[in-house]
């Protein structure tokens, strides 16, 4: 049951890849430069850093203002969960998010197009779980929003403590969303067409939903920290391996263009566009 929603995802890329590995090795779809990638690692790294910083620097609550807390403020969207507890679907959460982020990105060695470039993938992953991650820490760290868990009586010592400011936005929806799409788009990329390929985008998606049930189970995020979790998470893992591709395989142009406005004005420019 904990694995199983990421078992369904290695098992949809192990079908797939037979057929996918049975085609010839290609060229790498991603344009990678290490002048380029390497500073905006250390900088979305940097990021990520000083949001846990401010994570840190966050306070928790007051006896007095616990018991000021009433579930008929928490937002009409999130309400069915104001008062959750579970240690036992926090484990849940935590054994389906961080097997993910290392079995996602390992699974795609298991394809020869992916593997004979691996190194490559291996960066642009660290590179997509950076972006995402740095947009949580920095949301983490300034943004104070108590947990479900806080609305009830149970807790214990956690319920004064400054990680239970910290219900937005869900950091184990959104880190297992950028793995489990972030895989999901690469295969994709190398073997476009492959069998199996609706398999493996379905079972990308449902690995983080998991996570999010369990998340909202446990009492640590509300259903709206866990859909915004998920949306950074998915777009992360698909813009950034997009923004990589290869400018003749993606549809990437940058042409010149001069012409005629509506009021009889000339002008004249570039012309920057990019096929998603």
């Amino acid at each position: 049951m904990k694995f199983l929603a990421s078992l369904a995802l290695a098992g949809s890329l192990l079908t797939a890849a037979p057929t996918a590995q049975a085609q010839q090795s290609t060229n790498s779809p991603y344009h990678t430069r290490f002048a380029v990638d390497g500073p905006v690692i250390l900088g979305l790294g940097a990021v990520s850093a000083f949001g846990l910083y401010r994570v840190q620097q966050k306070h928790g609550l007051t006896d007095a203002e616990l018991a000021n807390l009433k579930k008929e403020d928490v937002p009409s969207i999130d309400r069915f969960s104001a008062g959750y507890y579970s240690d036992a679907a926090q484990t849940t959460s935590d054994l389906l998010c961080y097997p993910s982020l290392v079995i996602a990105p390992g699974l795609l060695a298991l394809n020869d197009n992916i593997r004979s470039h691996y190194g490559q993938v291996l960066g642009l992953y660290v590179e997509t779980v950076l972006a995402s991650e740095s947009i949580f820490t920095t949301a983490a760290g300034n943004v104070y929003r108590y947990r479900p868990y806080l609305y009830g009586t149970e807790g214990g010592g956690g319920r004064s403590g400054k990680i239970a400011t910290n219900s937005f936005f869900s950091g184990h929806t959104a880190n297992t969303a950028t793995a489990t799409f972030f895989a999901a788009k690469v295969m994709h990329d190398f073997n476009p067409g492959y069998s199996g390929e609706a398999f493996v985008w379905g079972a990308a998606a449902a690995v983080p939903v998991a996570v999010a049930y369990f998340r909202i189970e446990a009492g640590k995020h509300f259903l709206s920290d866990n859909l915004l979790g998920y949306a950074v998470g998915a777009t992360m893992g698909v813009v950034v391996p997009q923004l990589h591709k290869v400018a003749g395989r993606a549809g990437v142009s940058l042409v010149p263009m001069q012409g005629l406005n509506v009021n009889g004005y000339a002008y004249s420019g570039m012309l920057l566009s990019k096929r998603l």
